[in-house]
């Protein structure tokens, strides 16, 4: 079996390739990052993608040789250097509009539009993006974060509109997105003080979680939500 991990740079993603890594079935592992990676599996292949440039994604794919398996896509942004949640209409710039947009809904739906093709078409196979629960506008109670909140929502749709596309032509595959919960990473440092106690996961749980979520997928599932805990994450 082989995976596709994007974002492999990130807490979660670097997890998933180690945890990926020990599992059997996967004899190839790609692991994808801004910059070059190291990692102590021998059967993990490093690579390099900018996200904001399809070329380098699509480069990347067709390095790839056989169908994919599991393409797992680990990146995400909430906060940047001139950037952090907006905590109210006033806040709003089109500038970091565009951002989140450009990070958490287009990078990610181009990763989709150039594997998407290559799962498996003869065994289960998942295609799964980090998506946010404050991406669910039915969940939305305390507003705010308008610029993140709007780029996940996007990507659910983008993730939902794909799989009924890809479901068409492959009865096998399975295109989700994946709610990690709050996990120790840089993305959510600067906001970790309110979590409840034993909610804040340490990537190496996260990425257990979201694996043991991966693997018992079925294809009927295909263009829903779940968060770490395998519960359906509503639109």
């Amino acid at each position: 079996m082989k995976a596709m991990i994007f974002g492999a740079s990130g807490g979660i993603g670097r997890a998933l390739v180690r945890l990926l890594g020990e599992e059997e079935r996967f004899q190839q592992i790609y692991a994808g990052a801004r910059q070059m990676q190291s990692f102590e599996a021998k059967k993990v292949h490093p690579f390099t993608f900018e996200l904001t440039d399809e070329g380098s994604i699509a480069r990347a794919v067709a390095e790839v040789e056989g169908p994919l398996d599991l393409v797992v896509v680990a990146t995400g942004m909430l906060c940047e250097a001139e950037i952090a949640p907006e905590k109210s209409l006033r806040d709003l710039d089109g500038d970091k509009l565009a951002r989140y947009f450009a990070l958490n809904t287009i990078g990610p739906s181009l990763i989709a539009k150039h594997t998407l093709g290559k799962l498996n078409r003869t065994s289960p196979a998942v295609f799964a993006a980090i998506s946010a629960r404050v991406g669910s506008i039915s969940d939305n109670r305390l507003g705010g974060w308008y610029g993140y909140r709007a780029s996940k929502a996007a990507l659910n749709m983008m993730i939902k509109t794909a799989a009924i596309e890809v479901a068409r032509r492959n009865k096998s595959a399975c295109v989700i997105g994946l709610h990690p919960g709050t996990v120790d990473t840089n993305l959510s440092q600067p906001f970790q003080a309110n979590v409840p106690e034993g909610k804040l996961f340490t990537p190496d749980q996260s990425a257990k979680y979201l694996y043991d979520v991966i693997k018992t997928r079925t294809p009927d599932q295909t263009g829903l939500i779940f968060a770490w805990d395998g519960q359906e994450v509503k639109p």
